[in-house]
């Protein structure tokens, strides 16, 4: 049973952390845009805190304040975090690990604590559960705090639960239940009884979950209580699919209520395999969601990006003292030379300045603007297809696998993720000819048979794998568009390759598509990525009943 327990984990943990630190009161803080960020902070104007802890940090590294500096930097990688910008997360904590050298100093180890167990939180939504293991190992090894400890038991005792090693999983989880905390003891038994579970199929883990339901119940965590819910859930999924329905049922209505989208997503992958007679609706609200958490992603991971580097604002002011140091050594030469020359000289360069800063306060907003349309658009394009795709396998395959569809949706939901951070695919272990049979037989039911043609290993070799990702998502395009407006019943391809072109023919006996609307019936794109790939596309569907569509693109 592939689930991602730690994902409920992470968040309240992480605000645990987050409300601890706020509390603290440090005697070195003496800066009023620390100040002002936490003000931001706790009212939960992330984006306004982020950008004045930005300037705190660079206000302390001016009087040599590096823990200051640290803690700031520290902050700024827990609302990354939060918002979903792990890499740029990691790398601030990294940075603010610098500052922190004193290893016997109790503030510095503390600060260090919370700044690797934020790192491994960020290491784990990210699937890197080695490096969160390793991060959580060093949380423990500086924290000196007997509550925390707690905490990052937990959270270590989830990363083996995720590399499948349930003895060390069960030792520290065994660890974090000695909590007083009623939320992180609640999280500890309901982990506790998970991986004992996952360990030893015989072993009944239904008193213990309950214990935990009941924990968060009672103190109304509604965050919590959406873990357990989780938990049933997957629990129940093969032992009793009402009840396993009605866990992630209730898991959505909470996560609704409280307005968190990654639990949305969660429950309603679940709800998806379970529910055979809606799965439609909520596959589409499914795609809804994530498509939103994507761009909101996307929206904070450059706006981070923008205050953390490319301020604006600090190049501004650059040019300011620039020019006016200018205008001063020329205010000095006015004692010289002509004071109308010179002062046709600081008006024309007023105006070339005003014009320069709005020039450039443009360029960014637009470079900022296009980076958000063009991650958009993947994310649509790449994304909707391929939950398209698992939707129509279970459509259409009576016994295909519910874990296997679990699976393959929770991949199209983690290649989402990869493409806000514009992480690069890993190529395949497959085949890719056997990748294009794979994608092309998954559209095969009672009612369309699909055929191949020319597909061999020889046809794709020596093609670039960015080349390959193309082709496929073309071919894939092509399917879904078949599925969606063709009313086919048989559908071919047919692949050549003459020196150093390959020729793809695509052919189906649907209804076809009128010439004048071609390109407004969801084929723009496969166009789109035809011409990327330097390649050229005829559509014909004037010969015969069906549609024909010839396509072919050099190999290098």
């Amino acid at each position: 049973m592939k689930r991602n327990l730690l994902f409920i984990v992470v968040i309240t943990t992480l605000f645990s952390c987050y409300k601890k630190r706020s509390e603290t009161k440090i005697a070195h803080i003496q800066n009023a845009f620390y100040q002002k960020a936490r003000e931001f902070r706790d009212k939960k104007i992330s984006d306004s805190a982020f950008y004045y802890y930005n300037l705190a940090k660079d206000e302390y590294l001016k009087g040599s304040d590096s823990i200051g500096a640290a803690e700031s930097l520290i902050n700024m990688a827990i609302i990354q975090t939060y918002y979903g910008d792990f890499y740029g997360s990691i790398e601030s904590s990294l940075e603010a690990n610098k500052f922190l050298k004193d290893e016997k100093d109790s503030i510095t180890r503390r600060d260090l604590a919370s700044s690797y167990n934020n790192m491994g939180i960020a290491s784990a939504f990210l699937y890197n559960h080695d490096r969160a293991i390793t991060f959580y190992q060093n949380a423990l090894k500086y924290n000196d705090d007997d509550d925390k400890k707690y905490i990052y038991y937990n959270n270590l005792g989830n990363a083996f639960i995720n590399q499948k090693n349930y003895r060390l999983a069960k030792k520290y989880l065994s660890y974090a239940t000695q909590s007083k905390d009623h939320e992180n003891q609640a999280r500890a038994i309901n982990n506790l009884a998970n991986a004992k579970y996952l360990s030893d199929k015989s072993y009944d883990p239904l008193p213990e979950f309950q214990r935990a339901l009941d924990i968060r119940e009672k103190y109304n965590n509604l965050e919590g209580l959406n873990s357990s819910f989780a938990t049933l859930a997957d629990y129940f999924v093969l032992k009793d699919q009402e009840k396993s329905l009605m866990y992630a049922k209730k898991m959505l209505q909470t996560a609704t209520t409280i307005n968190n989208p990654e639990d949305k997503l969660q429950a309603l992958q679940k709800i998806i395999i379970i529910d055979k007679n809606d799965y439609k609706k909520y596959f589409d609200k499914f795609q809804s969601i994530n498509d939103s958490v994507q761009i909101s992603r996307n929206k904070a991971k450059n706006q981070f990006a923008y205050f953390r580097y490319g301020l604006e604002k600090q190049k501004t002011e650059n040019q300011t003292l620039k020019f006016q140091k200018a205008k001063k050594e020329v205010q000095l030469l006015q004692q010289n030379i002509g004071l109308g020359a010179l002062s046709l000289l600081i008006i024309g360069g007023i105006v070339w300045y005003k014009k320069r800063k709005k020039e450039v306060q443009r360029e960014n907003e637009l470079k900022i603007k296009e980076n958000e349309l063009r991650l958009s658009k993947k994310v649509h394009d790449v994304v909707a297809n391929g939950i398209y795709q698992v939707m129509t396998k279970i459509e259409n395959q009576a016994d295909f696998d519910k874990d296997k569809a679990l699976d393959e949706l929770e991949f199209v939901y983690e290649k989402s993720r990869d493409i806000s951070y514009e992480k690069p695919e890993l190529e395949s272990i497959m085949e890719f000819h056997d990748k294009i049979s794979t994608l092309v037989g998954s559209f095969k039911n009672d009612t369309v048979n699909t055929f191949l043609a020319g597909n061999g290993v020889n046809i794709w070799a020596g093609l670039s794998y960015s080349v390959q990702d193309e082709v496929y998502q073309i071919i894939r395009e092509l399917l879904v568009n078949m599925k969606k407006h063709s009313e086919a019943t048989f559908v071919t391809f047919k692949f050549e390759r003459n020196n150093n072109l390959i020729h793809i023919q695509y052919k189906d006996n649907g209804i076809g598509i009128p010439g004048n609307i071609i390109h407004g019936n969801g084929l723009t794109n496969t166009v789109s990525r035809i011409e990327k790939i330097k390649g050229s596309i005829i559509f014909d569907n004037k010969t015969e009943k069906g549609l024909k569509i010839y396509i072919s693109f050099p190999t290098s």
